[in-house]
């Protein structure tokens, strides 16, 4: 790539000094589902950053000035969750950022960030499942997490997709009093709605929010590379606009982006690009708290 000085790539964010905001990869693969080489993502991420700039013309925000403290990897995350949750305690950021990995790494990153303050957190998922199936796996982080302690009535979920979950475990979500915000919901409503309501209900109580970006949300045609992903899912605008809105609020302490498999993506890396600059727009929206 050609090199201007006045040109900014993003991937400079990333260094060793101390920032409020962290990044840490988490490569799990182990336990998906369905096969995937997802621990290969992280590293993809962030190459992606090179192709973006530091400079968000909406808001007129150029971030070239901040920072994004590497916290580095998690060996064998899979076999390792504790690790992950005593190295985002110890990080002690006000925003964590993981790269997953499958969607099981989202609880060990939502422990790590609720720390003693479980039974007062909240939960907001971007998904087109609920992640409530029985055993240990990327479709059950969110069930092990309410039995861990995290409180139901302040877990939200934006884009269930029709035909992506089981009625079972849909009764299952509606038997936990979890707020579902379907696909039509949010095409009715908009992102900004309901991101709002997201946070008023997983912030109830005094605790910290964790926020799950599963790409798979979104419709395949945007993220190829994510394995479960259906045609008619979310735009990789909302999701974006989602990750600036959400990170704004303080109490949003982590967020994981996870589901993609970049061994999987097209020629033009679509979903791994939209992944990074899901890394910027968290940042973007965290510096304008």
């Amino acid at each position: 790539m050609a090199e201007d000085a006045k040109w900014q790539r993003a991937k400079t964010l990333i260094s060793d000094a101390h920032s409020a905001v962290g990044l840490i990869d988490i490569p799990a693969h182990k336990t998906s589902i369905s096969p995937t080489n997802a621990h290969l993502t992280p590293k993809a991420i962030r190459e992606a950053l090179t192709r973006y700039s530091t400079f968000s013309y909406t808001t007129n925000q150029n971030l070239a000035e901040l920072s994004i403290q590497d916290l580095g990897a998690i060996e064998d995350p899979d076999s390792n969750e504790v690790s992950t949750i005593h190295a985002i305690q110890a990080a002690n950021k006000d925003l964590t950022i993981a790269l997953g990995g499958d969607n099981s790494i989202t609880y060990a990153a939502a422990l790590g960030v609720f720390g003693s303050n479980l039974e007062n957190a909240g939960l907001i998922t971007l998904d087109a499942h609920h992640d409530l199936r029985d055993g240990v796996s990327n479709g059950s982080p969110v069930r092990r997490l309410i039995e861990a302690g995290l409180d139901p009535k302040r877990i939200v979920q934006i884009g269930i997709n029709d035909f992506s979950n089981s009625y079972d475990y849909a009764m299952r979500a509606r038997d936990f009093g979890i707020t579902v915000i379907s696909r039509t919901e949010l095409h009715e409503i908009g992102i900004e709605k309901a991101c709002a309501q997201a946070l008023e209900i997983a912030g109830s109580a005094s605790g910290p929010i964790h926020v799950d970006l599963d790409v798979d949300v979104c419709d395949r045609s945007v993220v190829p590379a994510c394995p479960a992903a259906a045609p008619g899912g979310i735009s990789a605008f909302d999701i974006r606009q989602a990750a600036r809105v959400l990170c704004q609020s303080p109490k949003v302490k982590g967020l994981d982006i996870t589901e993609i498999d970049s061994t999987k993506d097209p020629e033009d890396g679509r979903t791994v690009r939209l992944a990074a600059l899901l890394v910027l727009e968290s940042l973007a929206g965290f510096h304008s708290r």
